[in-house]
């Protein structure tokens, strides 16, 4: 009896025994549960705090103020020009009506088809170009014409009859009829007086450009296209020059006679082609930075062109321009 008392009493021992371990075996793995959960809450946590702290980045936005790149590339300043300011039309820009004749005061100003330097460049004026100014907007632009088309410009670059350049003509080219108008001041300052016309080839093909432009380098002597040589030559813009008519060399008597006939009728490269006597006048009158403007036209100008001279090929006087003032000129003879 008390052998098998023994024995029960082993085995309930050995069954608790196994309960225990079991019950500790649990705890360690709940336990170790519990740390991987509070780990995971820990690191979420810490996750979190940096996020909450770390300050966001900010993409760049560009002012109003400020050109787009294309605008810099397309209308970069010149020494007299500041890049302009981008007008934000947040309504409808008010345009009233206004007339007047304004300059250029830059070297290089675009005309554009709206009142924003975000809108098509139609083209360009030169320094101190004449503009017939014929609406004032309401943010700081002109309504103007260019070349038979509405366009605008900024007013910080126009001025006003008060502050008129200082040049003493402005001249006009016609391609269409192959004529040049030089103008004079009015009272008032502007250029509207016509003065002098000169008969003229222009380019073939359109191959003069148009556009208003300033009177850079003058030559006596030029090397032209097609290894000639003009008399009295005045650069307009590039490699655009008024001139004489071409010499096969740098000789007053070696003038391409057939070319002279072929003064009022577009004949040359590019250049504008002249006779001597208006080569020259241009040559010595009109200064340095003297306005030009090229276009097209079939409209009457203010004077009537001029009859050109034609010359007789068999005359042995041909290789002489008819109007060269030298003394030597045997048609002055």
């Amino acid at each position: 009896m008390n052998q098998y008392s023994q024995e029960d009493k082993r085995r309930r021992q050995m069954k608790l025994s196994g309960k225990a371990a079991a019950a500790s075996k649990e705890k360690r793995t709940i336990l170790i549960i519990v740390s991987c959960i509070l780990a995971i809450i820990l690191i979420a946590g810490t996750i979190a705090l940096v996020k909450h702290f770390k300050k966001p980045e900010t993409p760049f936005v560009p002012s109003q103020s400020e050109p787009a790149a294309s605008e810099q590339q397309t209308e970069a300043p010149t020494q007299t020009q500041a890049p302009e300011t981008t007008t934000s039309l947040s309504g409808d820009v008010t345009v009233t009506d206004y007339s007047a004749t304004m300059y250029s005061t830059t070297v290089t100003l675009n005309v554009r088809s709206a009142p924003s330097t975000d809108s098509q460049i139609l083209g360009q004026l030169g320094q101190d170009t004449p503009i017939k100014v014929t609406g004032k907007c309401s943010n700081g632009w002109f309504r103007i014409d260019f070349n038979g088309q509405t366009g605008y410009c900024s007013e910080k670059y126009l001025k006003g009859s008060q502050d008129l350049s200082d040049k003493p003509y402005y001249i006009k080219v016609n391609r269409t009829q192959n004529i040049v108008i030089v103008y004079t001041k009015d009272a008032n300052g502007g250029y509207t007086v016509p003065y002098k016309a000169m008969v003229c080839s222009v380019g073939l093909n359109d191959a003069t450009p148009t556009g208003s432009y300033n009177t850079t380098d003058k030559y006596t002597w030029r090397l032209l296209s097609g290894n000639v040589y003009g008399q009295y030559a005045t650069r307009i813009t590039g490699h655009y020059l008024f001139h004489s008519v071409p010499y096969v060399t740098q000789n007053k008597a070696d003038l391409e006679y057939e070319e002279f006939n072929k003064l009022g009728e577009a004949a040359s490269l590019g250049c504008i082609r002249l006779s001597v006597e208006d080569a020259k006048w241009i040559y010595d009158n009109c200064p340095k930075g003297t306005p030009v403007t090229i276009y097209d036209s079939n409209d009457p100008e203010p004077l009537a062109k001029p009859t050109p001279i034609r010359i007789d090929t068999n005359d042995s006087r041909r290789v002489w321009d008819p109007t060269d003032p030298d003394p030597s000129n045997p048609w002055r003879q």
